[in-house]
């Protein structure tokens, strides 16, 4: 069959003119061929319902990746169990005390992350912000500093099957725009800009550092592109603030102690809290 030849799921169709259903196009590279088709075998509502889960109480959730301010939230009374998801890798899902706003311990990369994120939605939630640290490409950007995403760089393969290819994901701009109005008028100090998600961790070579900083990333991570792109395609409203940790951008990697910020990480956690009422 030739490489741009046009073919559905069923039989070969002669053109999309022919027919309203989704068409996937054959590509040179499998991570090309997007399909547009919303409907898969598994979808996020069926395992919802197979598995006996009911809507959550509350359209909003927080997703972190700081497990002791979790611990200490719940050694707070701040946080209880609001339920937990079973599977292989059960998640466990966390309500605060004094709202409506849940809260989960994210899993690292786009399949976990974002898959995750897309069973969510379909359990009623519609608006997420995210909290995490990355690898700063710049050494100007100090430990502790906020980067709110605007958008990612798509070195990952998890976002290429709900977002046509590209080489960039963005932020939806309204999100944005109430996020970064709230911090101006509470004067807390960040910055904007791209992120590099990334699936290899080990991967992270000094020209693609400097390549991928050329592009206009100043952080280096494992989740954005992927969510974004969840969010995009089911329509849910999404945001990230994601704080400098290790720098890649010297001749040797230093980790600057980044794990170890924990009013940061704690501070960074209440902030989404806030912002996740009004996105």
């Amino acid at each position: 069959m030739p490489l741009t030849e046009e073919i559905s799921g069923k039989d070969k169709k002669p053109s999309r003119e022919a027919t309203e259903e989704p068409m996937l196009r054959r590509e040179l590279y499998p991570i090309l061929e997007y399909d547009e088709n919303k409907v898969a075998k598994l979808n996020p509502t069926s395992w919802a319902e197979e598995n006996a889960e009911k809507n959550f109480p509350s359209d909003k959730l927080i997703v972190t990746f700081f497990p002791e301010v979790m611990q200490k939230l719940t050694e707070e009374g701040r946080i209880t169990v609001e339920r937990t998801i079973a599977g292989e890798n059960p998640l466990c899902v966390y309500r605060f005390a004094d709202s409506d706003v849940l809260i989960t311990l994210g899993q690292v990369g786009c399949p976990a992350c974002a898959g995750n994120l897309d069973l969510f939605h379909a359990m009623g939630i519609h608006k997420v912000m995210f909290c995490g640290g990355g690898g700063v490409l710049d050494k100007n950007i100090e430990v502790g500093q906020i980067l709110v995403v605007d958008g990612a760089i798509r070195d990952e393969g998890f976002s290429y099957h709900y977002i046509e290819p590209s080489r960039y994901i963005y932020a939806d701009p309204e999100v944005t725009k109430t996020i970064t109005e709230y911090l101006d008028r509470n004067s807390i100090s960040y910055l904007r800009g791209l992120t590099w998600t990334t699936d290899a961790i080990f991967r992270e070579t000094k020209d693609k550092v400097a390549l991928r900083k050329a592009e206009g990333a100043k952080i280096v991570e494992m989740e954005q592109a992927g969510c974004l792109a969840v969010a995009r395609f089911r329509g849910f409203a999404y945001g990230a603030l994601i704080y400098g940790g290790d720098d890649l951008s010297s001749e040797s990697w230093d980790q600057r102690g980044w794990r170890s910020r924990k009013g940061i990480r704690y501070d960074l956690v209440t902030l989404c809290k806030k912002l996740v009422q009004i996105i």
